[in-house]
């Protein structure tokens, strides 16, 4: 059974050596260290929870400027798939293409996870499943 308990503990310090990763549209961003407040969102394109709930990570987004949205695409066939999953939802946040090295460094083993790590870099939050967009902005206080 999944579980929360799983997942990097609530005050840890993520990694400081620095995790960069290519995003759909071929830049780089940073998953480490960070400079504000950041929802790190991990999905596959497959998920049907992931379907159901990233519209509420993208109203986050729109609506908190004050806070950086970062998804992670894990367990995907290709780029192409990940395109659609993107297309399909209208996101407008960075998308970064996950490695097995990442999924396993921020303890993935269910989707959808994420985390809201802090401009320290600490876990401030984190979540497995379903979250509503009040659930997410509430976690980022």
């Amino acid at each position: 059974m999944l579980r929360e308990t799983d997942m990097l503990p609530t005050g840890e310090q993520i990694a400081e050596q620095v995790i960069v990763v290519e995003t759909l549209d071929y830049k780089t961003i940073v998953l480490s260290p960070l400079k504000q407040t950041t929802v790190v969102y991990f999905f596959a394109p497959w998920c049907q929870i992931c379907h159901a709930s990233i519209s509420n990570l993208q109203a986050l987004y729109e609506k908190n400027p004050q806070i950086n949205v970062i998804a992670v695409a894990l367990d995907y066939v290709d780029q192409k798939e990940v395109f659609e999953f993107s297309s399909l939802h209208q996101l407008t946040f960075p998308i970064a293409l996950g490695t097995e090295d990442i999924k396993t460094k921020f303890k993935i083993e269910g989707y959808p996870s994420y985390y809201v790590i802090d401009d320290k870099n600490t876990v401030i939050a984190k979540s497995m499943g379903y979250s509503s967009e009040i659930g997410l902005f509430l976690r980022t206080l």
